[in-house]
């Protein structure tokens, strides 16, 4: 059985790169962490650092463990909180990864109705685009991770389960003196530059305007919803954003159409199965409300093409 502190060493050495800096961040001697990691050495029988000049740095194998020492720890970790949690909800901890526009929207919400029915519980919250919240909550680093995916992009969280909770209408935007036109298609704007998103938006704007029948001319490329609206509104390129990206802020010199046949799903995203830990259940009691009432939201202003 390996020692958990001996595998907390090994994650320090990996994480601050060096045995003193893991000594510091540990608050141990340094004699002790190089004590801690020849005894893991041993428990393993593997090689888990080398000797380079006068520091020292992880192998493959200490690299492996070392990764795999961090996923035991953030369990660990969220062990200790849901039994914290077990007493009522009148102490513990509970910890959200969720992405830019639904900590501008939804997440606020919660968090605000969380904080008053539960003001013993401790609500941690991280922002992460997708790909970055499923590694984080892989990793026991967080409880749940609110994510969106597109219904032509590929599935990148086997084995999670999920908790449907928004689908998000997909919006045309343009400057406000060159209006979309409601239901118009892509292919109206195929001679016009464009700005593209995150990584998962980008691909959904290549796959829409293909399917359109062009290949858009992606002149800008940012993941920053006040930025990309700013660019339109400037001339600089058309985009297409989500609902809560409009939500969460709308540039009054742009002019946005919802795409009929677009939208992305917004949903929650656990560990493992039912049942939840009472914090974790609580929060996502919230998350549903906050969705529920930014969903109507979503069907007014926002959609308004004049």
């Amino acid at each position: 059985m390996l020692d958990v502190t001996r595998l907390q060493v090994l994650a320090a050495v990996a994480r601050h790169g060096s045995v003193t800096a893991a000594a510091q961040a540990l608050r141990y001697a340094q004699p002790s962490i190089s004590h801690h990691l020849a005894r893991l050495e041993a428990e393993t029988g593997a090689r888990l650092v080398q000797r380079v000049g006068r520091g020292i740095r992880l192998t493959e194998a200490g690299r492996l463990l070392a990764e795999r020492a961090e996923e035991i720890l953030g369990r660990l970790d969220a062990a200790e909180a849901e039994l914290a949690a077990q007493t009522g909800l009148r102490a513990g901890r509970v910890r959200l990864a969720a992405f830019p526009s639904a900590l501008g929207t939804v997440v606020p919400v919660a968090a605000a109705g969380f904080a008053a029915a539960h003001p013993g519980v401790e609500l941690r919250l991280v922002e992460a685009e997708p790909p970055a919240a499923i590694r984080l909550l892989r990793a026991g680093e967080v409880d749940v991770a609110l994510l969106f995916s597109y219904p032509d992009g590929p599935p990148d969280d086997t084995g999670l389960r999920r908790l449907p909770l928004l689908d998000e209408p997909i919006h045309l935007v343009t400057p406000a003196g060159a209006p979309a036109t409601p239901g118009a298609g892509l292919d109206g704007y195929a001679d016009r530059r464009w700005i593209a998103g995150c990584e998962r938006c980008r691909t959904h704007l290549l796959r829409a305007c293909a399917a359109a029948g062009f290949t858009p001319d992606v002149a800008f490329t940012t993941d920053d919803y006040v930025a990309v609206q700013a660019l339109v509104a400037v001339g600089l390129g058309v985009t297409l954003l989500p609902g809560l990206a409009l939500a969460a802020h709308r540039d009054p010199r742009v002019t946005t159409a919802p795409l009929p046949g677009h939208a992305r799903s917004v949903y929650a995203a656990l560990p493992g199965p039912p049942p939840d830990p009472p914090a974790t259940a609580a929060l996502l009691g919230q998350l549903r409300t906050a969705c529920r009432d930014v969903l109507g939201h979503l069907s007014g202003p926002v959609r308004d093409s004049g």
